[in-house]
């Protein structure tokens, strides 16, 4: 079983890996795989609904006769980086509350 990933919780990995540094999308997506399962195919729809809210921008780097376009984060997709980063913070509370409750009379709440 996998947990699904909300589009929200996507869109904050994208632009926390894009606040560390500028990324082409193959390497965004090989560096989103490293934590989850997702396709090229997934990912470029993401970018490019990004880019059109104004969270990124993309420029293009020339690279063996060709050109990569690279992804930026933006002054707006860091606000809405920590608007997410809280709305996670707040959900993994809630659920470590639920998870991580201790039973009574584990002498640990006695």
């Amino acid at each position: 079983m996998k947990i699904q990933i909300t589009a929200d919780l996507l869109d904050g990995m994208v632009l926390a890996i894009l606040e560390r540094d500028d990324y082409y999308g193959y390497a965004l997506t090989q560096r989103m795989q490293s934590a989850i399962t997702i396709s090229e195919s997934t990912m470029y729809p993401v970018l490019r609904r990004l880019k059109k809210e104004g969270y990124l921008t993309t420029y293009d780097q020339p690279y063996q006769g060709r050109n990569r376009r690279y992804y930026q984060i933006t002054a707006a997709g860091k606000k809405h980086l920590q608007r997410i980063r809280k709305l996670w913070h707040d959900y993994k509370e809630s659920l470590d509350g639920i998870f991580y409750v201790k039973r009574k009379g584990d002498g640990k709440d006695d």
